[in-house]
């Protein structure tokens, strides 16, 4: 397996110092690691994709340097019309390196959502034209790897694309979490929503941690389940 903070070590050594993008399960460890180790101007949490694909080519115009941009393979979607209508060689010629963890990966168990999304994801970055490789808890060397990756994406001016299988990192625990200043939590505001809803009203709730809360209080109140649609998948 691989540490987080060796492979953060490479990148920067290949002069990438503002990093950006969507959380993802299969990267959390390196997602952590770049949290506790980059300042507020280095490291921005975008809202989706798309912003990420745009933090990032704003750092390039304005410096020269190429950032990081890490997401879950099923953020790709959100992510292709600015890498093609934006950073696109044919366009802005904006390098930039891409950090994609690969859910659904065929011949490994992934729910429902992931499936269709990972046995095209190959496919749909060799579409994209873009140069990617995989990286894994068994390559063999990462620091050449990366550098020959960069080094395509400097030569051809476009985004290049690392596609990180489940299980690459090894374990990274925060130093800090960050503490929680709000007055209301997100389950707070879903048990207040779902208390003043009438008998008719139908909820329709977000992918993940929602879907799951509006589940587990529905029946912590015994409320049945037929008003509700509780989505697994449409990220973003």
């Amino acid at each position: 397996m691989l540490e987080p903070g060796h492979l953060f070590q490479l990148i920067k050594e290949e002069g990438i110092e503002f990093f950006t993008g969507v959380p993802d399960s299969l990267l959390k460890h390196f997602c952590a690691w770049v949290q506790d180790h980059s300042s507020a101007k280095e490291h921005v949490i975008a809202a989706n994709e798309g912003n990420a694909i745009g933090l990032a080519a704003g750092v390039f115009l304005g410096t020269g340097k190429p950032a990081l941009v890490y997401m879950q393979n099923s953020g790709l979607g959100n992510a292709i019309n600015p890498l093609t209508s934006l950073t696109d060689p044919e366009v802005y010629q904006i390098p930039m390196l891409l950090m994609v963890g690969w859910r659904g990966e065929p011949g490994k168990g992934d729910q429902p959502q992931h499936r269709k999304q990972g046995r095209i994801t190959p496919q749909l970055l060799d579409v994209l034209d873009l140069p990617w490789r995989i990286l894994d808890g068994d390559t063999s060397s990462p620091a050449s790897l990366v550098e020959e990756l960069c080094g395509e994406m400097r030569e051809q001016q476009k985004p290049a694309v690392l596609l990180v299988r489940a299980g690459t990192f090894e374990n990274y625990e925060r130093d800090e979490i960050d503490a929680n200043t709000l007055s209301m939590t997100r389950e707070d505001s879903i048990q207040k929503i779902i208390d003043g809803l009438e008998p008719r009203d139908v909820v329709v709730a977000t992918t993940g941690k929602t879907s799951r809360e509006v589940y587990e209080y529905r029946n912590e109140r015994g409320d049945g389940h037929g008003n509700d649609f509780l989505n697994i998948g449409a990220m973003g």
